[in-house]
């Protein structure tokens, strides 16, 4: 794209980060989720994300391009995890992790399928082509399976828990709610900076592109396996303990990355095991508000906590190669890193709230 349009790497990477911003604006009202369900606003979604991906492959310069990017940043809003987080929660009550396990697994897989496709399509069509046919490909998969397929009655919102605090707002005000958000929004950032670096940093541990790419894409793999896991450990461990537990061992494995210089195939079993971690990481997420303030106003309240993680996410990759550069290289960025995910699960231990917050969340 760079070498036919003249565009900076800077400039076309910062339309992808200006869509993610978008997208965490835009999740925050999801009142027409909570109240109608899903199939309004992933339609449109769809019909939007059509638009914004057919309309770079017709931009005739660069603020068009990312024109259309921010609209595709919209229908992320409304067709990515939170909208579907949301509708699951509420149709399938208490057996919503299994749905929601079932979902990421096969989230998880879409880079496993449209990475190589898109190789395969900009290995024979120029840049402008294989947008469009990326487009077609939504236009004739999410547009008909979500206006089609999400008819279902959308069941009654369920009597909220006693307490204080009721309503979205006051929960949201809440301490343990800003301090569980603040902790999943540190820890998304270096989650998200550490799968960026990743390959840079094995390529200065002495590894290949190609074999730093494998053990990118086996981590990939280690998420899905994560996710299997999931409902085994919710089982068996407390909200707060587990959200503590996972953050604590996601800085564990960054950590190893930055203390262990090789041989090469333990750190491809590092990789595998912080691709587990990411794995239980997204259901904790999807779960963080179902299993402490109930699901009344899941899709609200969901999305308010969402939203400071997707910030994360946009700002990692530019955030985390300038700390690189500042701290002298990719070792001591996951230095930096590992500590940002220490200081999430201290702030995570204090996310329960008070006692009273406790026996109703355990009522639940």
């Amino acid at each position: 794209m760079t070498t036919d349009t003249g565009w900076s790497a800077t400039a076309t990477t910062a339309a992808c980060s200006g869509a993610l911003l978008v997208s965490a604006m835009a999740s925050i009202p999801r009142r027409v989720l909570d109240r109608r369900g899903p199939r309004a606003v992933m339609t449109s979604g769809s019909l939007i994300g059509v638009v914004g991906v057919l309309a770079p492959a017709y931009a005739p310069g660069l603020p068009a391009f990312t024109a259309a990017w921010l609209l595709a940043g919209v229908s992320m809003a409304a067709t990515f995890y939170q909208p579907a987080f949301a509708a699951l929660t509420r149709w399938w009550g208490e057996q919503r992790v299994r749905a929601l396990t079932i979902v990421t697994l096969a989230g998880g897989l879409s880079s496993t399928a449209f990475a190589p496709l898109t190789a395969t399509l900009a290995a024979h069509l120029d840049w402008r082509s294989t947008y469009a046919v990326l487009a077609l490909c939504l236009a004739l998969v999410t547009v008909p399976a979500h206006a089609f397929a999400l008819r279902g009655p959308w069941p009654p919102a369920p009597t909220p828990p006693p307490g204080p605090a009721k309503g979205p707002g006051p929960i949201a005000r809440s301490r343990p709610f800003l301090t569980l958000t603040a902790a999943l929004a540190l820890n998304g950032f270096a989650m998200y900076a550490v799968v960026i670096a990743l390959v840079p940093l094995l390529i200065s541990r002495g590894a290949s592109p190609g074999a730093a790419a494998w053990a990118l894409g086996l981590g990939g793999a280690g998420q899905t396996l994560g996710r299997t896991l999931y409902a085994a450990l919710a089982r068996r461990i407390g909200v707060t303990a587990r959200t503590v537990v996972l953050i604590m061992l996601g800085g564990t494995t960054t950590a190893a990355f930055a203390l262990v210089p090789g041989p090469f195939p333990l750190l491809l079993v590092i990789a595998i095991a912080a691709g587990v971690v990411r794995g239980n990481l997204t259901l904790l997420q999807a779960t963080a508000v179902s299993d402490r303030w109930g699901t009344t106003h899941y899709g609200r309240l969901s999305a308010l906590l969402a939203a400071p993680v997707t910030i994360a996410g946009a700002v990692a990759p530019f955030a985390g190669a300038a700390l690189a550069l500042r701290r002298g290289g990719y070792p001591a960025l996951f230095t930096t890193l590992a500590a940002m995910s220490l200081l999430a699960g201290v702030l995570a231990a204090g996310s329960g709230g008070t006692r009273r917050e406790r026996e109703v969340r355990d009522s639940l």
